[in-house]
């Protein structure tokens, strides 16, 4: 009997601890949602400044990078690579955030979000997955697309088509 009773002494106290120390603080997604639009403003504004360190420490190591041409679609490695040019010119790309919508895990330690962006390219659209490491937000996937007015798609297509059409096929046969 004294063994029965150790015994359920020791699962209550077991559970009890689990219940109570266990918990995960909830996410103040409000503060959370300011940090991560300062987050990705200073991430913008580093290739702006053709800061190369701050642009890319916000990038995990296993971090990808889609951009706009369609064979774009790199590890953090190879865009640093293709990178590292533009900002040792101290020319790279300036993108200014027009608007965001920021999206929470449950857990609060990850995030996606989407955004338009004034570029010289005129608008693009970004959208990215963001994890929490510790107390650090770090891109896991930025996609970078160019966007196009639905009216002149026509006009689009046939210059599009100068430069995919070949890819198409090649990736078609590699299916």
């Amino acid at each position: 009997m004294k063994k029965l009773y150790l015994l359920l002494s020791v699962l209550s106290l077991s559970a009890t601890t689990v219940f109570f120390f266990n918990k995960e603080t909830p996410v103040n997604t409000t503060d959370e949602t300011k940090t991560i639009n300062a987050f990705l403003d200073t991430w913008h504004a580093a290739a702006g400044k053709a800061d190369y360190n701050a642009y890319f420490d916000k990038i995990a190591e296993d971090g990808i990078y889609i951009g706009t041409d369609a064979t774009e679609n790199w590890t953090k490695k190879q865009f640093e690579a293709f990178s590292k040019p533009y900002f040792d010119k101290g020319a790279a790309w300036d993108f200014k955030a027009l608007q965001r919508n920021i999206f929470f895990s449950k857990d609060g330690k990850t995030v996606w979000f989407n955004e338009l962006l004034d570029t010289h390219m005129k608008v693009c659209q970004g959208s990215g997955v963001l994890e929490k490491v510790g107390k650090e937000w770090k891109i896991k996937q930025y996609v970078l697309s160019m966007t196009f007015p639905n009216e002149a798609i026509d006009d689009i297509i046939p210059v599009k088509a100068k430069y995919e059409d070949a890819l198409i096929e090649k990736l078609r046969k590699k299916k």
